[in-house]
């Protein structure tokens, strides 16, 4: 089924939430809790290579070392390897706009255009229409690896599962229930998710923490981790991007006047993918900068720049233009509609998202044979400090998590079929946790060949 509807033709929501049962015949909820790798699995390290061509060689060796610092920091940066595995599992055929890479960490706080903070889902760069089933499992999968990274029991590794899984489904059955306009505009304020933080001292500690992250970003503007800096006697054309190396820094390129001039160039391409009105706002800024930054794990590697723009009051502005590649998904789920992998990505991220930054938009013609997309440098964004050490934060994000993802879903699939297929949920419940735990095993089994292959020399790793 696709993510958007071709026909004006209406199911009354009991016939949507029957047909969403009888998927059940076609589809046990008990299968969902099956892995075994298949016989024709491809070598995790060689599926790992193949996803390094087309980066930055000389970042490649910070990118292995960082996915060697724990299963759970190797399950971030192999994507394509759960994407293939997903593709071998149960699906109902119920497709959503799927985040593509749904991990606890994906997910945060950051400002709508009007400044409030909400929590969701963050990161987009694999977005693209699939089956539902496949963002539930990786978001279980994550958080049973990072449980286990942190030292949690299984018996509360299993207490978070049941948790994320279960917000999963009431969420669902709730969006079923609601009109389409109740289900867009649905969003979770961080003041309220804070507000409902467990409290022990441990965790108010934690709950102050996010607080004081609230109270510190909604003054500041401006992001702190590449900071530019303006000397005295100078106007604004003298503003530069501090370099920091190996993780922020300048190209020599980057320093002509050449490449400065394709960079504006294709700005315009990003400058027509705003609506107008933030186009207007875009017109304010003129760029000063631009430098090569290192971002992620999955993404290190990938052409990503930072541009530093300034206003008429030398107000500085920073926008992160990464690169779009093809989505993991897509040799399991089907190419993108899109012309490149920029829109994408901006399109996928406006139809999870309850609200989406200003400055979101994409672009071409910056580096022959690839695709971008533009969005703020930490725009009061602010990670969740879960402690995946501490059970109780442990399930209280997942819970969240799971109600996040049943909201996105909700906005571009058939909730009601899918509550439907769900039911109460205590049968998929069991299904998944048994899919996280055994998968999760898996992972471990992956990490381990990557450890060999670093000792071995067939991959470099190095901080």
């Amino acid at each position: 089924m696709a993510t958007a509807r071709s026909n004006t033709t209406f199911v009354p929501l009991k016939d949507r939430l029957a047909a969403g049962r009888a998927l059940r015949g076609r589809s046990q909820r008990s299968l969902h809790g099956d892995w075994q790798p298949a016989q024709d699995r491809p070598d995790p390290i060689a599926t790992l290579l193949e996803s390094d061509k087309g980066r930055i060689a000389a970042l490649l060796p910070i990118r292995y070392e960082r996915m060697r610092q724990s299963p759970f920091a190797f399950l971030r940066g192999a994507a394509s390897i759960m994407a293939w595995d997903l593709s071998r599992t149960p699906s109902t055929g119920l497709r959503v706009q799927a985040c593509g890479d749904c991990r606890i960490m994906n997910f945060g706080a950051f400002a709508t255009p009007e400044r409030n903070l909400i929590f969701d889902i963050n990161d987009f760069d694999e977005t693209l229409p699939a089956p539902w089933e496949w963002d539930l499992k990786r978001l279980a999968v994550s958080i049973e690896v990072a449980g286990r990274s942190g030292g949690t029991k299984k018996k509360d590794r299993e207490r978070a599962l049941r948790g994320a899984i279960a917000a999963y489904c009431e969420h669902m059955a709730r969006y079923a229930r609601m009109t389409a306009l109740d289900v867009w505009y649905q969003r979770i304020d961080l003041t309220e998710l804070i507000a409902r933080h467990p409290e022990s001292s441990k965790e108010r500690k934690d709950r102050d923490l996010v607080r004081k992250a609230r109270e510190q970003a909604v003054p500041s503007h401006v992001p702190l981790t590449a900071a530019a800096k303006k000397r005295s006697h100078a106007g604004a054309g003298s503003m530069k991007i501090e370099n920091r190396p190996p993780l922020l820094y300048h190209l020599p390129r980057q320093r002509t006047r050449r490449y400065f001039a394709r960079v504006k160039n294709a700005l315009k391409t990003y400058r027509d993918s705003l609506p107008v009105a933030y186009r207007t706002l875009f017109d304010r800024f003129e760029l000063r900068d631009v430098a090569l930054k290192v971002v992620g794990i999955g993404s290190v590697g990938t052409y990503c720049e930072i541009a530093l723009f300034s206003d008429e009051q030398n107000a500085p502005l920073f926008l992160q233009i990464k690169e779009a590649r093809a989505s993991v998904l897509e040799p399991f789920a089907g190419q993108s509609k899109f012309t490149t992998h920029g829109e994408r990505v901006v399109a996928g991220q406006r139809l999870m998202q309850a609200a989406s930054d200003i400055f979101l938009g994409w672009m071409v013609g910056m580096e022959p044979g690839r695709a971008f997309y533009v969005r703020q440098l930490r725009d009061m964004k602010i990670p969740m400090p879960v402690d995946a050490a501490d059970p109780a934060d442990l399930a209280f994000f997942s819970a969240a998590c799971g109600r996040t993802l049943a909201r996105a879903h909700a906005r571009t699939g058939e909730p009601a079929m899918i509550a439907g297929y769900l039911g109460s949920g205590a049968a998929f419940e069991g299904a998944i946790i048994n899919f996280s735990e055994a998968y999760a095993d898996q992972t471990e089994r992956d990490y381990a060949a990557m450890l060999k292959a670093i000792r071995q020399g067939r991959i470099k790793a190095r901080r």
